[in-house]
């Protein structure tokens, strides 16, 4: 799934102060997604992390993640969906599907884009051709 093919709307997620990360409770179901990512060599790969709004986007924005490795920061910023040029998805959301209806939003897989990345020569500080 591509930025591009994101469903139309996004079910709202809670405040990061009111989010609630993982605790004891949750060992189960961490030790069942381990399980799950180690049975298909992605336990490297993936990983978890906590949904959450700082801010609502629009239905035609999506969040871009750049880093600055001379710094060690990341910067995350809003941009058009349709206009950005960052095009790896680096986060995903997953999405509800069992009710059993047809809905358009899972055709193309069980998950949302959330956020996106690039290579290094998008990132601030670089032209576009990656030079300094």
């Amino acid at each position: 799934m591509t930025h591009t093919q994101m469903p139309a709307s996004r079910s709202p997620l809670p405040p990061f102060e009111e989010a609630e990360g993982l605790g004891a409770q949750d060992a189960e179901f961490v030790g069942d997604l381990v399980a799950v990512l180690e049975k298909h060599g992605n336990l490297n790969r993936f990983g978890l992390c906590l949904l959450h709004d700082h801010f609502p986007l629009a239905d035609d924005e999506i969040l871009v993640e750049t880093s600055e490795p001379e710094t060690r920061t990341l910067h995350t910023r809003v941009e058009k969906a349709d206009g950005t040029r960052h095009t790896k998805p680096s986060q995903w959301r997953f999405l509800p599907h069992g009710d059993g209806e047809r809905r358009p939003e899972l055709e193309k897989g069980p998950y949302q884009v959330v956020q996106l990345c690039t290579p290094l020569d998008l990132c601030p500080g670089r032209d576009r051709d990656g030079d300094r």
